[in-house]
């Protein structure tokens, strides 16, 4: 798709947990297709890095996605620097394990905060904006754990879950702003969180681990004009996997 077709030059996206692996990877694709985009991360130097190397249309913004206040100051910042606000990727998240008698209320806690909460206090800072500017496109990124059970990802599996519901009720209540609220849920992706997991011992249809490039063209297509009438969608992107459980 060329960014015509996505009407994304010119666009203003905030990505967070852009400085690296699959948050990267859409702060390119966004790049590439003509927006500006902040690349919204804790990783300091990796996102000035990113930022540094895509040029005038990128900036890093230290944040931590559990921090109310951080997320105004983001959202100002953005503004001031280029007008406007019309997108925000909701990719920071976090993982942790553990059998249910030995799974701490810490690990828990650290898991709702970033994944769920702070999906929940982006859109609420970016909302008043993107009201403002008579709309705008929030992508929430889930997980196919957000769509099943799996075995000691209690909090992970419970945080996407209230991502996707979270993504709903907002669509539902956004609509008729101009605001589009969706979902992605992608399955194995191979990045610096999998590297312990042997992909070829999944269950994938498509015989192999996916890639955060894999996962681009879904962004790109809810973040931009090409999805104008699509709200509430949630987009599986994981090679088949939901599928194939129990099959191969």
């Amino acid at each position: 798709m060329t960014s015509d077709l996505l009407g994304l030059t010119d666009r203003v996206a905030v990505v967070t947990g852009g400085a690296r692996g699959i948050g990267a990877a859409y702060v390119r694709a966004l790049h590439d297709a003509g927006a500006c985009v902040v690349v919204a991360d804790l990783l300091g130097e990796a996102g000035a890095a990113l930022a540094a190397d895509l040029g005038e249309r990128a900036r890093f913004a230290a944040l931590d996605v559990t921090d109310e206040d951080r997320w105004a100051q983001v959202v100002e910042e953005t503004v001031t620097a280029w007008g406007r606000l019309d997108v925000l990727v909701n990719n920071a998240g976090i993982a942790n394990a553990g059998p249910i008698e030995h799974y701490p209320r810490s690990k828990w806690d650290a898991v709702i905060a970033v994944n769920l909460t702070g999906t929940y206090l982006g859109c609420r800072a970016v909302v008043p904006t993107m009201k403002a500017a008579g709309g705008g496109s929030i992508v929430n990124v889930s997980s196919v754990e957000g769509m099943r059970g799996s075995t000691h990802l209690h909090g992970y599996v419970a945080s996407k879950f209230g991502v996707r519901g979270l993504t709903k009720s907002l669509a539902v209540e956004l609509g008729a702003d101009g605001i589009r609220v969706n979902s992605v849920h992608p399955g194995f992706i191979e990045t610096e969180m999998t590297t312990k997991i042997d992909p070829s011992g999944l269950p994938i249809p498509l015989r192999r681990g996916g890639l955060p490039e894999d996962l681009t063209g879904t962004v790109l297509y809810l973040a931009g004009a090409a999805s104008a009438y699509v709200t509430g969608a949630e987009i599986v992107v994981d090679g088949g996997m939901i599928n194939g459980v129990g099959h191969l």
